[in-house]
């Protein structure tokens, strides 16, 4: 993988909300489904910034991380 980077997150379409993220509008992370070099993240709140893209494999071990803590 490239692409660690995109310029402006602002430019793609098809972003999601994370499902840990509350609707207070608080701290909001948005990931974009089917990029071809990796998963761009984003947060929400500064759509026009660099969005950071990870390579498949890595996002999946980091998501399996945050689902082993358990939540209160």
């Amino acid at each position: 993988m490239n692409e660690r980077t995109i310029p402006d997150a602002s430019a793609l379409t098809g972003w999601r909300k994370s499902t840990y993220s509350g609707n207070e509008g608080g701290s909001c992370v948005e990931v974009l489904d089917c990029y071809p070099s990796g998963v761009p993240v984003r947060d929400s709140k500064a759509s026009k910034n660099p969005a950071l893209v990870f390579s498949a494999h890595s996002w999946t071990l980091f998501i399996s991380s945050l689902r082993s803590i358990p939540r209160h």
